[in-house]
């Protein structure tokens, strides 16, 4: 086998590896929050609220993100602008749009695990299976073909979702939940569009130029917003962010929390490379 053969072997496989990674990635990623919100782990002597939990995941976030840019060496596919004479990345107009729905998914993806009285599959099938129905909806809009699986992901998440909805108290969600699951799945909307008009190119270059350009505003967006609320809030949730800057960091899970930080982070990157593959749209944060 030539070590071109063994190249376009390896890219045919690369997709596995980036679902497998996604999965790895998202169950102990979903779990790890929902047992800190709910005061599950034996050192806690409460239960975190979401907005207490997000600064210190969003921290973890942003350093997982660049130092896989920086190792990957991926930097180079940005687009670069000059600041005093020093030439830097920077986003286009659209990857930063992009990136900032990217900010939004990873604020709701987190807070959707942390609602009391919510189940955490119930909010699981809500967004998985909301993003596997916009999927096949984004490829027609973008004139793309369908290939047969999404249809049949598309057909087993209407089938989930009836049956959750028929079941006695199956649809329990608070409104705040729903909000917030909402605001998720628009994201993932007008991100998909971005998406299939700006990547799923056949030139890899272009798809990781993308990539590059919408993960550097992602997470440092969600920073610098979550610490804007708290330099300037009053209300509740405004407080609670705050603290998640201030006091959480003398507590004892805190490992923990940057732990949840760092797989989000994963799934943001393993499921981001799905995605730009150019077979397949299906994946998600």
């Amino acid at each position: 086998m030539t070590g071109a053969d063994q190249e376009r072997g390896w890219r045919d496989d690369a997709i596995w590896w980036f679902a497998f990674g996604y999965a790895a990635c998202y169950a102990p990623y979903s779990a790890l929050t929902k047992a800190l919100t709910g005061g599950l782990l034996p050192k806690m002597e409460r239960g975190l609220t979401g907005f207490e939990l997000l600064p210190a995941t969003v921290i973890t976030s942003v350093v997982g993100m660049f130092t896989f840019l920086t190792l990957a060496r991926w930097w180079r596919f940005a687009s670069h602008g000059r600041l005093f004479g020093v030439s830097l990345p920077r986003p286009t107009r659209y990857t930063f749009l992009s990136g900032l729905c990217t900010a939004a998914i990873i604020g709701t993806t987190t807070l959707a695990y942390t609602f009391d009285g919510v189940s955490i599959v119930f909010v699981m099938l809500l967004m998985r299976g909301g993003v596997l129905i916009l999927a096949p909806i984004v490829d027609a809009l973008s004139r793309r073909k369908t290939r047969w699986f999404s249809w049949v992901g598309l057909g087993l998440s209407l089938a989930a979702l009836v049956l959750a909805f028929s079941e006695e108290g199956g649809y329990d969600i608070t409104l705040v939940c729903a909000i917030d699951v909402a605001v998720y799945l628009v994201s993932y909307f007008v991100r998909f569009r971005f998406m299939s008009r700006l990547a799923k190119s056949e030139d890899p270059a272009v798809n990781k130029r993308y990539f590059v350009e919408e993960q550097m505003v992602a997470s440092p967006a969600l920073l610098i917003t979550l610490g804007v609320v708290a330099w300037t809030g009053t209300s509740e949730t405004a407080l609670a962010v705050r603290a998640g800057f201030t006091t959480f960091f003398s507590r004892p899970i805190v490992a923990e929390a940057l732990l949840v930080g760092l797989l989000s982070q994963g799934t943001g990157i393993f499921g981001s490379l799905v995605y730009l593959d150019k077979r397949e749209n299906t994946f998600s944060r």
